[in-house]
Order: C-alpha cells, then structure tokens, then sequence
C-alpha cells in the first residue's frame, strides 16, 4: 500500500490536469464508512477472473467507455427506463460490453457490509484497478468519492473511439476528455489481454491495410471469414496468455496488431517510440499504465452532492 500511495502522489505531480479533481476524491474515502469496500471488491472479482480470466479485460473496458460518457459516474451501467436510453445499446456497447453482472454481485455484497454509501462508479472503478492486477498488472491506490449518474447519453456513448480510426482521430478523442498522446497509448495496452470481435477488424485482416505481417493476417482469417462470423472473437494479443504484459506493443512493432487503431499507434506517427519504449521495458508501462488509469478515473466525476449513490448499479434511486 506504502509503494501505491507513493505512486499517487507521483500522479498528482505529473498530471496536473487531473489534480484538482483528486482533491475531491481520495484513496481514503471510505476509510470509516465503509473500511472493507476494496477487499470485498477485490474478493468477488478475483472470482469472476478465476470462472473467466476474460472477464477482468471485460471489466476495464467497461470503465473506459464509462468514463469517455459524460465522465466516470456509472452512467453504461443504467439499464434502459421510461426517459432514459441506456448506453448499453450504442455501436461500441451492445453486444460487446459485458461484466455487469460482476458488478452487480459486488454492489450485493458492498449494500450488504455498508448500506447506501459506496457508488457503483467507485466500484467499477475498483473492479478494473483489481481487474489489471489480478492478471498480473500494475497495482495502485485508487481516489474514490465519485457519485452516481441520473442520467445516460446514448448520442455520447455513440461516439466512442472506434476500431477504425486513425491516429489523428484517437488523439483528438482522448485529447476531449483531457488525455494526452501518451494516456492514449498506454490506455490502449489493456488490450494484451482480452478478445475481439470479427467485424472489429476483418477490413484489416482481408486486405484493407498494408502495415500488417503476412503470416498474422493469415492466422486471423482463420477465425474471421470474408462472409459471415462477424461475432467470432480472436485475442487482441498473441499468444493470448490472459496475462497483464507488454506483449501488447511488442505485436504492434511487429505489425502484429488486431485493430487498424491499435496498429495505428506504430504506423510512422507520433506514437513510435512510446510504443517502442514500451515494448521493451515492462516496469515503464506499468507505471505510466497507473498514473493514467488514476487519470482517466477523474474525468467528469460527480461527488459532494451531485447525482446520488445507487442502490442498484442498474437504474437510478
């Protein structure tokens, strides 16, 4: 905890952009109300991961996409209701985005132990924190305070990064909700581990790029046809291990990348040689994987008296 709390303080000298939301948040914030939240966090995660170790990228991504939507207030979670359509139904959600039942088990257990006063956003954000750890990831001290969401945006949630778009397209994406090229390629190293879907990159595999290895296209097509099997799902890194590394990048610099935007990010831009450096030293993409986690955790948060604490992470009280 001592080398996690340290990192915190790292963060909050590194990305100013971010710190004076964490001085709303704190990694103590539950520390009398409800003293045991991480661990029955970390508990009922560590289970889903040992049914499912695809489940833990399941969860992180759900984070992300959380947090691009009107910031990180627990909005994907909110089932559709008469004047609210769910996020879960936009192009980059519906049929794709999934661990909600995971968080709905925590939120049981956490109304159990402590009724009424920890949020469904603080617990997606801690189940994606245990999430990268538990699969062999960095760990750290997480800010929490972060309340939850009334409402939902759908048209937001629509304009998810895609797995189409150029490099210039996700820097100005992430650079919207206040990230830079470098939270943008290290974000994007969640993705050694967890799968996708066919119609995510067959353009890619059947011809629709040149910066990809021969023998890799070939693999991938195995299991993405050029008719049909659009929600077949391939690893977005080989070999898939389910293991939190830098394979990742180490892929990318062999044009091994899945989607067109991961590849993206070693394609001659501006995003080489943070990829490279990457590729060979696993301890800096830990690290800088952390501190902008922590940061992607501040966008948009509601706390004091904003929005409310749900009862259950799918509707509002």
């Amino acid at each position: 905890m001592a080398s996690s709390t340290k990192l915190f303080a790292t963060v909050c000298l590194l990305a100013l952009l971010s710190c004076s939301v964490q001085g709303q948040l704190s990694t103590t914030f539950y520390a009398r109300s409800c003293k045991n939240v991480e661990q029955i966090v970390r508990s009922v995660v560590a289970q889903a991961l040992r049914k499912e170790a695809r489940m833990g990228a399941s969860i992180v991504r759900l984070f992300f996409h959380d947090c691009f939507v009107q910031g990180c207030d627990a909005s994907i979670l909110l089932d559709a209701a008469p004047g609210l359509a769910t996020e879960k139904n936009a192009f980059g959600n519906i049929n794709s985005a999934r661990g909600f039942e995971v968080i709905d088990a925590i939120k049981q257990q956490v109304e159990r132990a402590c009724k009424a006063t920890v949020s469904c956003a603080d617990i997606l954000a801690l189940a994606a924190r245990d999430s990268v750890s538990l699969l062999g990831g960095p760990n750290w001290a997480m800010p929490l305070g972060r309340r939850d969401s009334r409402t939902a945006n759908l048209g937001e949630a629509n304009q998810l990064p895609a797995p189409f778009f150029s490099l210039s397209q996700l820097n100005a994406s992430f650079a919207a909700k206040g990230l830079n090229f470098q939270d943008l390629t290290v974000l994007s190293g969640a993705h050694t581990v967890g799968s996708a879907i066919c119609s995510a990159f067959k353009n890619r595999v059947w011809g629709g790029d040149s910066n990809i290895e021969s023998s890799f296209a070939l693999q991938s097509r195995q299991t993405c046809p050029t008719s049909g099997g659009d929600t077949q799902l391939s690893p977005l890194t080989i070999p898939n291990t389910n293991r939190f590394t830098n394979q990742f990048y180490k892929n990318l610099v062999a044009r091994r990348g899945l989607l067109h935007s991961d590849q993206e990010l070693f394609n001659g831009g501006f995003t080489d040689a943070l990829v490279r450096k990457y590729s060979n030293d696993a301890k800096s993409f830990f690290n800088d994987f952390a501190r902008s986690m922590v940061k992607l955790g501040n966008i948009g948060v509601l706390t004091g008296r904003s929005g409310e604490v749900r009862l259950n992470c799918r509707k509002v009280n």
